[in-house]
């Protein structure tokens, strides 16, 4: 079966795009298409595979599945990645819309024309921090900021923010050195975050500007990762190291993002998204 592809980036955080208001196929082929499309010697190379695909509820859908076959529930830069898509083939009629996702229907706004937007910003919504909403085992109600975390024998303080995802953050001195290989995927399995985590490390530079490297959870390490980046200045917020309602600059792997939790308590991101190839990809039972 040959199957037509998009693959598109945010700030180097690549997925694997489907178009499916075009083309229909079984529910059964997403999770092992995902595994073996981005796996960088047998498939194409991709952090996953997301699906776009028309919604009863918003102006579009969206799908995720991370490259172990697992289905997410949002991608920051992936949203921004499909704004970019859906405006750029006339999907969406104006420049504002919304988009269905597995935990929310979040708006979005290009910026540009219909032969390229270079700009993207999307309203990620109001963060979640209660353990029971994460999930993190432990009293439900509590918050989790800079709590006690052991780990390998590691002590380390964890703040736990939902956006999406679940996200456990930990502060760093260099962000260089932030255990990131040694310990991402360890935290992210931990059963201590029964629907597993993405992991970030942040250094605070200033009132206004972070440095973040994340392990996701199904996919290890990328280069970028817009849901962890808002959750990072979250819980940089709620430790006291940036200053909310500001736009705060996070510097990823990939480039920079521009995120601010309003006063509304909403979290809104801006960034680009780029498109890397489109071509067939032949499907083999």
């Amino acid at each position: 079966m040959d199957i037509p592809f998009v693959k598109m980036h945010g700030l180097g955080n690549n997925y694997i795009y489907l178009n499916l208001f075009e083309n229909n196929y079984d529910e059964k082929l997403f999770s092992p298409l995902a595994n073996r499309i981005s796996n960088v010697n047998t498939g194409i190379g991709s952090d996953g595979l997301i699906l776009i695909h028309p919604s009863d509820v918003a102006d579009v859908g969206m799908r995720i599945f991370n490259k172990d076959g697992s289905e997410g529930q949002n991608c920051g830069n992936g949203l921004r990645c499909v704004a970019k898509y859906v405006y750029e083939n006339n999907l969406v009629p104006k420049n504002q819309f919304r988009i269905e996702t597995k935990a929310a229907i979040v708006n979005a706004e290009v910026f540009g024309n219909r032969n390229e937007i270079h700009k993207i910003t999307v309203d990620m919504g109001p963060p979640l921090l209660k353990r029971n909403q994460i999930p993190m085992v432990g009293s439900p109600d509590e918050h989790v900021i800079g709590e006690t975390f052991i780990v390998n024998d590691v002590q380390l303080q964890v703040t736990a923010v939902f956006l999406g995802n679940p996200n456990a953050v930990f502060f760093v001195d260099e962000i260089e050195k932030a255990p990131l290989y040694e310990l991402g995927s360890i935290i992210s399995e931990d059963k201590r975050f029964p629907e597993r985590a993405n992991v970030e490390f942040v250094e605070a530079i200033n009132e206004k500007k972070i440095n973040f490297r994340v392990w996701e959870r199904g996919s290890g390490v990328t280069e970028a990762c817009g849901t962890g980046a808002c959750a990072a200045v979250i819980a940089s917020v709620l430790n006291g190291l940036v200053l909310k309602n500001e736009d705060i600059i996070v510097h990823l792997k990939g480039g920079d993002l521009t995120i601010k939790w309003a006063d509304d308590n909403h979290v809104w991101m801006t960034g680009p998204a780029e498109i890397t190839a489109t071509g067939i990809f032949h499907w083999k039972e």
